[in-house]
């Protein structure tokens, strides 16, 4: 579990009490059949939900403490009711998709989905209620070919809808979020066991929901959109066995993500959370004859980079560099192991929601697992 650090010397206190019901339905069909010499895969789908939460917020007031000679147990103010509501959201989408395979190392993917979405919200206190509705169609198309056996090129383009729950502190209920995405890559099998890819990626997405820091509005309780974020990068994946016994996975990304269109933060600033450059690397080697059979180790090595703790790159996180390894034993049904993390115990930020509530990265941490297969 990760451990929070809150720099804020709260003076309001909040009772906070919440009923939530999600109910999903999901049906889909798939036939194959083909039209002379080209093959198809359609599926054909349904799904349908609902959701809904009421909260019920009460408020109160406490004297502020001081971080550096605190004095507890100091009386509270009688608790008000602030606020309660409901949310509620329907969501109807069907949606379409055929795999066609036009020749061996031809494959073309044709689908859409129409979306319907309907959000109502309802403040008791003030006596409001809101609604809106929501549709929206996102098509799909992606083709893979193969110039030769150990080389796929693949390329897509697809489109996607996610209607949003709650409000703004204003009370307005969110606009669905809508992305776009281009990708283009290549897989490259490099032998029988080991093989590599590498992709560029462009992702545009809209109304996105991130933490409300404006002036005036409770810290970590409300959530605000962003107009257009962008995303885009390189990532490269090396996976599979090198010798016997002897694994690999090994993953680097540079992504460039940054607020493209907006009315309150500044174009061109970077997305929280998300490091320019990162690295991972796991590897392990087991024993593959004589008594030690099923004996092995493993060896990971996971960097991040620096990234901004809001939207605002009011404040970085520093990068780190973070080591794990394991010990485990494999022997017909059995399993044991011994997993470290952390293991060098460096101390570092793992993520953070604003300047006032930054994840502090799980100390060296030991875990040992046995299991049997039936």
């Amino acid at each position: 579990m990760n451990d929070e650090f809150n720099a804020r010397p709260d003076v309001t206190q909040r009772l906070v009490g919440t009923d939530t019901n999600v109910y999903d339905f999901n049906v889909n069909l798939i036939g194959n059949f083909s039209t002379g010499s080209i093959d198809h895969q359609l599926v054909f789908g349904v799904d349908w939900g609902e959701f809904t939460r009421t909260v019920e917020l009460f408020t109160g007031t406490a004297a502020p403490i001081d971080l550096f000679a605190p004095i507890y147990e100091q009386p509270l103010s009688p608790f008000s009711l602030a606020f309660n509501g409901v949310f509620y959201r329907s969501t109807l989408g069907i949606y379409v998709q055929d795999q066609v395979t036009l020749t061996d190392n031809l494959n073309l993917l044709l689908g859409g989905r129409f979306d319907l979405s309907t959000e109502t919200s309802r403040n008791f206190v003030a006596g409001t209620e809101t609604r809106q509705t929501s549709d929206a169609f996102s098509p799909r198309i992606g083709i893979v070919y193969q110039p030769i056996e150990p080389i796929s090129l693949y390329a897509s383009y697809s489109r996607s809808f996610t209607p949003l729950s709650g409000t703004t502190f204003e009370g307005d209920l969110f606009q669905p979020e809508r992305g776009t995405q281009y990708e283009a890559g290549v897989k490259a099998d490099i032998n029988d066991q080991l093989s590599a890819t590498l992709a560029f990626y462009d992702l545009t997405r809209s109304n996105v929901l991130t933490p409300d820091n404006r002036p005036g509005v409770p810290p970590d309780e409300f959530e605000i959109q962003t107009r257009e974020q962008r995303s885009r990068g390189i990532e490269l994946n090396v996976q599979g066995e090198i010798l016997p016994g002897w694994n690999i996975l090994a993953g680097y990304a540079y992504t460039d993500a940054q607020i493209t269109e907006d009315n309150a933060i500044p174009t061109g600033n970077r997305l929280s959370n998300v490091p320019e450059n990162a690295f991972s690397l796991w590897t392990s080697y087991e024993i593959q004859s004589g008594d030690f059979q099923g004996l092995g180790v493993g060896l990971g090595l996971f960097f991040v980079g620096e990234r901004p703790i809001d939207l605002e790159n009011s404040v970085e996180l520093p990068s780190y560099l973070r080591t794990d390894a394991s010990i485990f034993y494999r022997r017909d049904r059995f399993r044991a192991a011994l997993n470290f993390r952390n293991l060098f115990d460096v101390d570092y930020f793992e993520s953070a929601l604003s300047t006032l509530r930054v994840y502090r990265g799980t100390p060296f941490t030991v875990q040992g697992t046995i299991s049997w297969e039936f």
